[in-house]
């Protein structure tokens, strides 16, 4: 598949790297298919990648892996809320947070309340709300500036 996104261009997209949200994610229940895009050839690395729609092209969050920025991010989370991903080999299981990067750029978070669980081999997806003392806007910025700065990204 290929489709025309707003911040990569052409992008050609195999079938079996598709990630199906069955319920969609909180606020775009529709969007339901998504690709995991990042640029290979950016010398800037810090981690983030881009969940792009694949039914709105011009939708794409950027997303990160929380250990990078929590290194003790671990929710206790209800196995009946991952039952739609299919077998939970918990090495299989990728999660992810969405940021959000304002107009400065200093006050970039990430959500740690809402991660993204993808099941690597069956390409299914969830968006779950973790109990917790996980804030929506965990400040980002220091951290990966830091990382960057000491070559850990």
């Amino acid at each position: 598949m290929t489709i025309e996104t707003r911040i990569f261009g052409e992008v050609t997209i195999d079938d079996n790297k598709i990630i199906h949200f069955e319920n969609g994610i909180v606020g775009f229940p529709d969007l339901t298919d998504f690709a995991l895009i990042y640029d290979a050839e950016d010398g800037n690395d810090v981690g983030i990648r881009w969940m792009q729609s694949l039914q709105e092209t011009n939708f794409a969050m950027p997303v990160m892996d929380p250990l990078l920025v929590k290194e003790d991010y671990n929710p206790i989370v209800d196995d009946e809320m991952l039952k739609s991903l299919g077998s939970l080999d918990v090495d299989q299981l990728l999660v992810l947070v969405t940021i959000t990067v304002p107009k400065d750029i200093k006050e970039m978070s990430a959500n740690l309340m809402g991660p993204l669980v993808i099941n690597a081999e069956t390409k299914k997806a969830v968006q779950i709300i973790v109990d917790g003392d996980y804030p929506v806007k965990f400040p980002i910025y220091d951290i990966l500036d830091a990382r960057k700065k000491v070559g850990t990204c």
